[in-house]
């Protein structure tokens, strides 16, 4: 792969998806940031492009809306060039019980979450195909390994995720194209916030993820056949267990693993 690798990030101007765009820079990659909020993307550029000491992007675009995609990725090949790293990072979470949460943010869930993630990495993984070579990279969660109470909507989109995710990987695996899928726990981001849900966050603050040690496994992944990325490792634990042993599974779902 490209020493300098062109990497797209959507999801990019905040949070896990920001810290991976700039671990990167860091790296030397040329970084392309994709995300709603305007101002915020142009923060990211410009702290990509001081990082790195070259050029960075930032494409304002919401990856619910597929022609918004589409024309972003045009935008993407004539003004950056081929993508050699796709993360699809953006995403957003609802914590409420599946016959409480309005339908409207549960389409729209699954229109960010799953179907933005898959119109991506059609798009772009297509020309990775094509010059055979590159990397996918997708942020489920350890919630689309094992649900819990109030998680059932957006467990139901990173189960998705990571079940694309997996036969995607199978698909690509010929063409010289890798796909890595990463699970993580909560994360100490705005994520929360903007979920409602800043108390589960506070009970469950001695599992929580620093978002900048996880870029940088992530980025470190970059040009490796890496399967996935799992953290932290008892809560994956904890989901093996849930596989295996399903009465337990549901005791360690609806008990130690539930503070919503």
């Amino acid at each position: 792969m490209n020493q300098h690798p062109t990497v797209v990030i959507s999801g990019g101007s905040s949070g896990l998806g920001k810290a991976i765009g700039l671990e990167a820079a860091k790296q030397g990659a040329t970084v392309v940031f994709l995300a709603r909020r305007r101002e915020k993307l142009r923060q990211a550029q410009a702290e990509a492009s001081t990082l790195s000491g070259r050029p960075a992007y930032a494409f304002p675009v919401d990856v619910a809306d597929p022609v918004a995609i589409e024309a972003t990725v045009d935008q993407i090949h004539e003004t950056v060039g081929p993508v050699d790293i796709l993360v699809n990072a953006a995403g957003f979470g609802h914590f409420e019980t599946a016959f409480d949460t309005d339908m409207q943010v549960v389409e729209r869930m699954f229109r960010v979450n799953v179907l933005g993630m898959m119109y991506l990495t059609k798009l772009l993984g297509r020309d990775m195909v094509t010059r055979q070579q590159g990397q996918i990279i997708n942020i489920a969660s350890m919630a689309g390994k094992m649900a819990t109470p109030k998680s059932a909507i957006y467990s139901a989109t990173k189960f998705a995720v990571l079940g694309y995710s997996n036969g995607l990987r199978l698909e690509l695996k010929p063409f010289g194209v890798k796909v890595t899928t990463v699970n993580p726990g909560p994360i100490a981001t705005n994520f929360f916030s903007e979920a409602n849900a800043l108390d589960y966050l506070a009970s469950v603050s001695w599992l929580v993820l620093d978002p900048d040690k996880l870029a940088r496994r992530i980025v470190a992944t970059f040009g490796r056949p890496v399967r996935e990325i799992n953290a932290p490792w008892f809560m994956n634990l904890g989901a093996d267990f849930y596989t295996l042993f399903p009465h337990l599974g549901d005791w360690l779902a609806a008990g130690m693993f539930n503070k919503k």
